[in-house]
């Protein structure tokens, strides 16, 4: 597929950083031609209509963040936070505690410390899984790194590298990170093509760009797609990915979704398949941000589609499937934080397509992170605000 070329001056995009976070501006790209393959076509939102619900409020649950990057719920309702620039907090009771004994953390650009995650059998072993960017290993500079360890009066003890990107880098894009784990206890988790597009993703021989699934322990399951392959990372799952920052297990079919943000135009929500390439940067609905054509190819045969396509683009960070029956007309759809327009989007779904958009929240801040807690209530990651529960108006 062909999309069309541009010629038009984005000269003050130049002044917006590459990350997709703080990039993507409210240009649209091009519609694909007609002759597209409407097998594998995705949605794209320009033809889902947003509107605004204002039917929800907030209330600030824990404040004093400034870009509380992940959050996680322990089994006692208490929560993990993690602060980019570092720290690792436990909230319980009210109180917020910072916890000692964080890995050494790279300053470097989008990269500090990242995601956090609860081991689903937590209860009986105890374990703690955090991404962050990482100096440790060759080169200058850092890249993402995965460790797991448990919590003992206030500190982080017995932490176990479980991977580590390589090789370092200075560039300061595209860490990823998210962490999920699937009905079998494996671990999902991603990294960012880490600025490098034309070499990392569609290389199975390096990191970045990729989603990738160890055991809980860090060993490799044998049945990854390329593990019997000459010179590839047995860790990766799928390759071809730009930025993914949000990703879930999906309640009924158990399938990994995530979202990525595009270049200018051309956040994706894609479901993660077994070998399956997604295309970055040999195909994308987005353009570079100095009006640039990245690629003529919008799809092809040897790329896995999206099933949703954001134009323009909404800088996604954060991701959930409501199952909660406290917010009945969101149950059994994703909501999505949209760092780039400062709400949360609301996607209801109708099996794989998305059918209908809100805005919730609008104009609150840049959405960092989006759970669900054990209570039923949503909470929402809000850059310099800190953690909001989503409040049902009455």
């Amino acid at each position: 597929m062909k999309i069309i070329n541009f010629s038009l001056c984005f000269g003050l995009l130049l002044f917006i950083s590459s990350c997709g976070e703080k990039n993507n501006d409210s240009a649209s790209v091009p519609d694909p031609v007609e002759d597209q393959d409407q097998r594998n076509a995705p949605i794209f939102s320009d033809s889902v209509p947003i509107t605004e619900n204002a039917g929800y409020t907030h209330e600030v649950v824990v404040p004093g963040l400034q870009i509380a990057w992940g959050m996680a719920f322990l089994p006692d309702g208490s929560m993990l936070i993690t602060e980019k620039s570092g720290e690792l907090f436990h909230f319980s009771n009210g109180q917020k505690q910072q916890v000692q004994g964080v890995p050494e953390i790279e300053q470097l650009g989008q990269g500090g410390l990242l995601d956090v995650a609860v081991h689903p059998d937590f209860d009986s072993n105890g374990w703690i899984y955090l991404t962050y960017a990482s100096s440790e290993g060759e080169g200058n500079g850092g890249h993402t790194a995965l460790t797991r360890a448990k919590l003992e009066d206030g500190q982080l003890v017995e932490k176990q590298l479980l991977y580590k990107g390589s090789p370092n880098s200075t560039a300061g894009q595209h860490f990823g990170s998210r962490i999920v784990f699937d009905n079998n206890d494996d671990l999902f988790f991603t990294i960012g093509d880490r600025g490098d597009e034309h070499t990392n993703p569609q290389d199975i021989t390096r990191d970045g760009g990729k989603v990738y699934r160890l055991h809980e322990d860090g060993s490799i399951p044998e049945d990854n797609p390329f593990v019997n392959e000459d010179g590839a990372v047995g860790a990766i799952f799928s390759y071809g990915h730009r930025n993914p920052q949000g990703m879930i297990k999906h309640p009924e079919t158990g399938d990994m979704w995530l979202h990525e943000h595009g270049p200018l135009g051309g956040d994706e929500i894609n479901i993660v398949k077994k070998a399956a390439n997604y295309g970055w940067p040999e195909v994308t609905y987005g353009i570079d941000y100095d009006g640039s054509t990245i690629s003529e190819e919008t799809t092809g045969p040897d790329f896995e589609a999206p099933v949703f396509v954001w134009v323009p683009s909404i800088a996604p960070s954060g991701m959930i499937y409501v199952t909660s029956d406290t917010y009945p007309d969101l149950k059994g759809n994703l909501l999505v934080g949209a760092l780039k327009f400062q709400y949360v989007e609301h996607l209801a779904l109708d099996g794989e397509k998305v059918v209908k958009r809100e805005k919730l929240l609008n104009n609150i801040g840049r959405i960092r992170d989006i759970e669900q807690g054990p209570d039923g209530f949503i909470y929402i990651s809000v850059e310099g605000m800190g953690i909001v529960k989503l409040i049902p108006e009455e």
